[in-house]
């Protein structure tokens, strides 16, 4: 019996083993929320508006693999955009698409803002670093073909740019029209990132700047040599290499983009295990250099170490929650046999004496802990003023990604180790 090999003494042991876990993701989410209270934090969320003769030259570039049914209403929000036209212009990169993609991006070939490519299948890294090619823009923006932006989205991302160091810029992103728990869920946590990246952009710690719609000065990434594969997650290393040259990457809250997020658990955990597992590779084997290197200041002394910690204590306090859960059912079913089922299983609200509520020490910190992040995700939600049902994503945030994130996190580990490479089409 599972009870009996599990004795109170290994049961607090394992507990025990997960405090230094909980007090890590306490400390992270702590040292989030007072930077956002600092001054440079504050700064940024005042933001500024693009407007004037100076304004530089925009290119969003698109690049598309079987994106028929996202493409056009994905130019059509670029071509939205409040920016002057004649500094504003749409790159659409077919990258050997199977579908209907070139055709619905045909319908676009005689607007004069708009350059549309066709080529052979190559990767996304490769659509990305032909538009770049036939642009002359100043900035060039990298937009995914099943993203949509709010037209006032490009006046908070120029004003970034105003320091020389400054070679990237993220937007806030969000779930487009989010329509099941899974969805909901995704969305609670991309509010919780919008407030996680515009923290650590203060400390200039961000690691990665999405596809959708994140912004570069365009002579930078050409210098730099264009995008690579970067183990299936391009943004990913293009964020790393531009931090090891020495540039900063900003992030503007209120630049609202919203992406289509998977509707299926299998789609789910496709993407996060290529996310996860081209993050290990990355800072594990090609810039395993910044780790604890105080010359990278917050991002190698903090937050990669840090991220590379909670992948990995995700997956052991998820082990330990399952093993001293399934002890705790087992000891209480193994008590209760012989009596009643009516008196034994189904007690009365009426009845429960909350004296007796275990709220121990591990309990207590692992609540402060599930606060925080919704502190988090509150934050997140007002300072980029995104639209959305908070509750629902709440809701399904708290029943769901606890218990699925572990599952992708290990998954992930494992290829990692395995060597394995998976396709993420």
């Amino acid at each position: 019996m599972l009870n009996l090999i599990l004795s109170k003494n290994e049961h607090m042991s394992l507990e025990i083993l997960s405090y230094p876990f909980l007090f890590i993701a306490l400390f992270f989410e702590s040292f989030v929320l007072v930077t956002f209270l600092s001054a440079p934090a504050r700064r940024r969320r005042a933001g500024a508006s693009a407007e004037g003769d100076a304004l530089p030259t925009v290119a969003v570039i698109v690049p598309c693999y079987n994106e028929e049914a996202t493409v056009r209403r994905t130019a059509e929000s670029v071509l939205a955009l409040e920016y002057p036209t004649d500094k504003l212009s749409l790159v659409l990169v077919d990258d050997g698409s199977t579908d209907g993609t070139r055709t619905a991006m045909e319908r676009f070939r005689a607007h004069p803002q708009v350059t549309i490519i066709h080529k052979e299948r190559g990767g996304k890294h490769t659509a990305l670093n032909v538009g770049i090619a036939t642009t002359e823009a100043e900035i060039v923006g990298c937009l995914d073909a099943d993203s949509f932006v709010e037209p006032d989205t490009i006046g908070h991302i120029i004003p970034c740019f105003d320091r020389e160091q400054v070679a990237a810029v993220t937007a806030a992103m969000s779930v487009h029209l989010p329509s099941n728990i899974l969805q909901y869920m995704q969305n609670g946590e991309y509010l919780f990132g919008i407030a996680w990246r515009h923290t650590l952009a203060s400390v200039n710690g961000l690691y990665v700047t999405p596809g959708p719609f994140s912004f570069y000065r365009r002579n930078i990434v050409k210098a730099l040599g264009g995008f690579r594969h970067g183990h299936q997650v391009e943004d990913m290393e293009m964020a790393l290499r531009l931090q090891r040259h020495g540039y900063a990457i900003e992030n503007a809250p209120r630049a609202r983009v919203y992406t289509e997020a998977p509707s299926t658990i299998s789609q789910l955990f496709k993407q996060r295990t290529r996310w996860t597992s081209g993050f290990l590779r990355n800072v594990l084997f090609d810039y395993r250099d910044f780790l604890l290197d105080p010359a990278r200041g917050a991002l190698g002394t903090l937050v990669l170490p840090l991220a590379l910690i909670s992948i990995e204590s995700g997956i052991l306090l998820f082990a330990v929650a399952l093993v001293t859960t399934g002890a705790d059912i087992v000891h209480a079913v193994t008590i209760r046999s012989g009596m009643p089922f009516s008196y034994a299983y189904l007690p009365s609200l009426s009845t429960f004496d909350w004296f007796y509520f275990p709220a121990t020490f591990f309990t207590l910190l692992a609540a402060i802990v599930v606060a925080a992040g919704i502190s988090l995700i509150i934050i997140g939600q007002r300072i980029s003023h995104t639209p959305s049902r908070l509750a629902h994503s709440l809701c399904s945030y708290l029943l769901l990604y606890g218990l699925m994130a572990p599952l992708w996190l290990t998954r992930a580990t494992a290829d990692v180790a395995l060597g394995k490479t998976r396709s993420w089409q």
